[in-house]
């Protein structure tokens, strides 16, 4: 049997990572609309019952140790496979600006990344800044990382 690479797989990777989460962030941003609850969850469809706030493993701040600089990390999954999207933003307290999104995809030995432009691009930017920006977990996260 032989198995592909990250290089290979990561374009599906993303394709269906990017789908539940438009999915999901359109479910949270319109809850009226008939595919979601008040409160944001999904009904029916692969993502019956998921809201926006539990698809992911962890939001935090990576320190750049002995990289250009640091980012934010999205991790929605880890152990083989893995995969993350990584936000490099500046900025404090609520105001930040994305000036790159990567999604990294990573199995045992082995990984791949693509730079998120278009639709993909905004659709995590506009993730990042209502989602953990503005609420303040982006700063909280910033400054754990820097202690």
């Amino acid at each position: 049997m032989t198995t592909k690479t990250c290089k290979e797989r990561i374009n599906g990777e993303l394709k269906d990572r990017i789908s539940d989460l438009r999915q999901l962030w359109e479910a949270y941003c319109n809850p009226d609309t008939a595919t979601s609850t008040e409160d944001g969850n999904i009904i029916g469809g692969d993502m019956d019952g998921a809201h926006v706030y539990e698809y992911g493993l962890c939001f935090d701040h990576v320190a750049p140790e002995g990289r250009k600089r640091g980012y934010f990390r999205y991790q929605l999954s880890c152990g083989g496979p893995s995969d993350e999207f990584r936000i490099y933003a500046e900025g404090s307290g609520y105001e930040w600006h994305v000036d790159r999104i990567e999604y990294v995809f990573m199995d045992w030995f082995d990984g791949a990344k693509r730079t998120l432009s278009g639709a993909n691009y905004d659709l995590i930017e506009d993730i990042f800044l209502n989602l953990f920006a503005e609420t303040g977990t982006a700063q909280e996260r910033f400054a754990a990382a820097q202690e």
